[in-house]
């Protein structure tokens, strides 16, 4: 069993039952951000992929909090690095208009980001593993501040969010004593805010791209 979060503090599946069930957040933001899809339907085709994507972190990160196993642990963490990459490679290509060389860079530049800081995976409780999440993110805000047509501060509140929620993340069993039931579902239920903001930006601005002006 891997226990390294303050609610646990048994082998149980319902162990952690706040932990588990502000999954729940993920499915809602997967649902809406399919609504949005469907009502721009001109939009980048990979916002398909990504929005069920979002849906598999919730499921995957509820696995997590109930079996707290190895093969729990990946399917938390395997679906989030997928959306990361898929979402990266997305935007880039339907709003940047990277070119394949250049996106392929790019992905390439987050992965041995990624590798990098998973040799500290200790620091700030984990945390540190989402460092070029929000270095890529903060960047992608930028470009969509100056360039979007629409919700073009849609990024920059996903990025302020993203670190709120990371700080959460950062202090949950440090409040133990004080909180029993810790601070990382607020986690949760930020980042499913953080992921339904990051789709709207891409599926309204890919799909303002596709409208004839």
């Amino acid at each position: 069993m891997i226990d390294v979060y303050c609610e646990r503090l048994s082998p149980g599946f319902w162990a952690e039952p706040v932990n588990a069930l502000t999954n729940l957040g993920f499915l809602v933001a997967a649902w809406y951000g399919w609504l949005l899809y469907r009502r721009h339907p001109s939009a980048a085709p990979g916002s398909a992929l990504l929005v069920p994507l979002v849906a598999v972190i919730g499921i995957g990160s509820f696995l997590f909090h109930t079996f707290a196993t190895p093969w729990a642990a990946a399917a938390d963490i395997l679906p989030i690095l997928a959306f990361q990459v898929g979402y990266l490679w997305v935007y880039g290509k339907s709003v940047i208009h990277w070119r394949p060389a250049t996106g392929l860079s790019a992905l390439a530049l987050f992965v041995a980001a990624v590798v990098t800081v998973g040799q500290f995976r200790d620091l700030l409780n984990g945390s540190i593993a989402y460092a070029p999440a929000v270095a890529t993110l903060a960047v992608l805000a930028v470009i969509h501040l100056r360039r979007a047509h629409v919700g073009r501060y849609m990024l920059l509140a996903a990025t302020g969010l993203l670190l709120a929620s990371l700080t959460f993340r950062t202090l949950d069993e440090t409040v133990c004593a004080a909180l029993p039931v810790g601070t990382h579902f607020l986690w949760h239920l930020l980042n499913s805010v953080v992921l339904y903001l990051a789709l709207h930006a891409l599926i309204t601005e890919s799909a303002q791209r596709q409208t004839p002006r």
